[in-house]
């Protein structure tokens, strides 16, 4: 491993896959994970969280400096959760508090079914369950359709659907200023295998609420203040019925935790204290 500013980094090989994290701080250990977003986009976070935490990040598989052995193998949520585990017993300084957001959500959550005794308790901000949905048949077909679309070369458009479907209101001018014209090519290989390989497995899976009710770690709901009436707030809303448990608020919205880290840091420290 080496360091740099604070800031440890690594890589762990994984069944199909080596997966790069980073550590930051000293102190109980949590983890921020997402899917597909990486170790940077929690950065911010991590480094407000690790005045008082170890904090570990790091890129899922198949994204940025985690490669795939089989770069065509789908993104399986149980994979991700499995990937969590191995991280957290790498680091030996578990149990953890796991945050996951939006597909990040997702394997924390499968990460608690499968390795309750390495996780205390499972932040889930902004999950996106469609299959807890009323309409889950009309959103399945949405979801496919979108991935249909991006196979074709339209990005513009697909993410436009995306964004519909999840109803964040974002307009068409500004979704093209966004995805077209000269990019990152590392964000496309990343929005590439996300479109691909993990959209479908991550929005079809489902958890098991008597099994999450019955395990020893905590779950908690995490929606954005500012996403009321978008799709993940009603898949949180949904699971949250399910578990019996009542959502958390915290800043702005599917990604405050980028938009006001300092804010969000706070919320989440007063979260956990408070459980």
């Amino acid at each position: 491993m080496t360091a740099s500013s604070a800031v440890t980094t690594g890589t762990i090989a994984v069944p199909d896959a080596r997966l790069y994290y980073e550590v930051r701080g000293s102190g109980p250990l949590i983890v921020l994970v997402g899917a597909p977003m990486n170790a940077a986009s929690f950065a911010p976070l991590a480094q407000h969280l690790a005045a008082t935490n170890t904090v570990l990040t790091t890129d899922p598989r198949g994204h940025f400096a985690s490669p795939l052995d089989n770069p065509d193998r789908d993104s399986a949520v149980l994979d991700r959760a499995a990937d969590l585990a191995r991280l957290i017993t790498h680091l030996d300084v578990g149990p953890a508090v796991v945050f996951g957001s939006s597909g990040g959500a997702v394997s924390a959550l499968a990460l608690a079914q499968q390795h309750p005794d390495l996780v205390t308790t499972v932040v889930a901000h902004e999950p996106p369950l469609r299959e807890l949905l009323p309409d889950a048949d009309a959103e399945r077909a949405r979801t496919e359709d979108i991935i249909a679309t991006y196979a074709t070369g339209d990005v513009v458009g697909a993410w436009q659907k995306f964004f519909d479907q999840a109803a964040l209101g974002i307009p068409p001018e500004v979704v093209a200023q966004m995805f077209g014209g000269e990019r990152d090519a590392q964000q496309v290989a990343s929005e590439r295998y996300w479109f691909a390989h993990e959209l479908r497995p991550t929005t079809a899976w489902v958890p098991d609420p008597p099994l999450l009710g019955s395990v020893p770690t905590r779950v908690l709901i995490g929606i954005g203040a500012e996403s009321t009436g978008q799709f993940c707030d009603h898949t949180s809303r949904r699971l949250g019925a399910e578990l019996g448990v009542e959502p958390v608020l915290f800043p702005g919205d599917h990604i405050g935790f980028v938009d006001h880290p300092a804010e969000f840091a706070a919320r989440l420290q007063e979260v956990l204290d408070a459980s």
